[in-house]
């Protein structure tokens, strides 16, 4: 295991031990302070319950911790897909005083966001809707507004769309960034080992390609952690990473052996962007 390159920002102290590092594996985690801001939103009543299932895996208030989110952030939340992490997101921000972007494909990705703001409109009337990547049309995240640009399992995505393409998102979420500000990223981790043709369709990455993809935008790695790593994930799989929860594209074919994987094995990248 590589060392964690900078220790995690004042907000990972206070929430979870400095033993959150490149040595952790999850199972030795220390909880999140009863009383902490992270902790009461993950904690959120308005939480689906398929959602707080999938904490054993995702691990959702170490990961927030290890970026140092603060609840009065302004915070981007890309591709958010059907709001996993906005669930926990939006009451975060409500209760600091924060602002809460989310960014994905204009309307196909962002539908589900927008059903989840009609339906409770109380928790996520107030998160602001931009275009990611944005084409100029539609509405953006500001330049140099954010404090803190998440991204959970979805480089690979971008990557598909090819090598030019994800180097101009990472382009993007630096110009959103302000000086100083943090990039979170999760995503399916491939060993380094193996053929990186694997990326353009098993839905995992290297991490070296994500850090050259960040730097070349100008981020600075600052840290990386084993919150979300999972040792049991052999990651060669026929269907890709897909064959594994939540989505078991195998069906009822090993399916008990799936599950007792678990979700995949994942990278937790910490960028920065360098304040001058």
């Amino acid at each position: 295991m590589r060392p964690l390159l900078i220790v995690a920002s004042t907000a990972l102290a206070l929430v979870i031990p400095a033993a959150v590092s490149a040595d952790h594996h999850g199972g030795g985690a220390h909880a999140a302070k009863p009383g902490d801001a992270i902790a009461a939103a993950v904690a959120a009543p308005t939480r689906t319950p398929a959602n707080l299932a999938r904490d054993q895996y995702r691990h959702p208030a170490e990961t927030l911790a290890f970026f140092g989110v603060k609840p009065g952030d302004t915070v981007v939340e890309l591709w958010p897909g059907g709001g996993w992490y906005s669930e926990i997101l939006a009451p975060l921000a409500k209760a600091g005083g924060g602002t809460l972007y989310v960014a994905a494909p204009w309307e196909r990705g962002l539908n589900r966001i927008k059903t989840k703001q009609a339906e409770n409109a109380d928790v996520y009337g107030a998160m602001k809707l931009a275009e990611f990547p944005n084409a100029g049309t539609n509405p953006k995240v500001p330049d140099a507004s954010a404090d803190v640009v998440l991204t959970f399992r979805n480089v690979h995505n971008w990557r598909f769309d090819g090598a030019d393409n994800t180097a101009a998102a990472f382009k993007q979420i630096f110009a959103m960034l302000k000086p100083g500000g943090t990039l979170g990223v999760v995503d399916h981790r491939l060993n380094e080992s193996d053929d990186a043709a694997k990326e353009e369709k098993s839905g995992y990455m290297k991490e070296s390609s994500i850090i050259a993809f960040a730097e070349a935008a100008g981020f600075k790695l600052a840290g990386r952690s084993e919150i979300n790593a999972n040792p049991k994930d052999t990651k060669d799989y026929a269907k890709g990473v897909w064959t594994l929860p939540p989505v078991l594209t195998e069906g009822e074919t090993d399916r008990a052996k799936y599950v007792a994987i678990g979700e995949s094995d994942r990278m937790t990248l910490k960028f920065v962007k360098p304040a001058s």
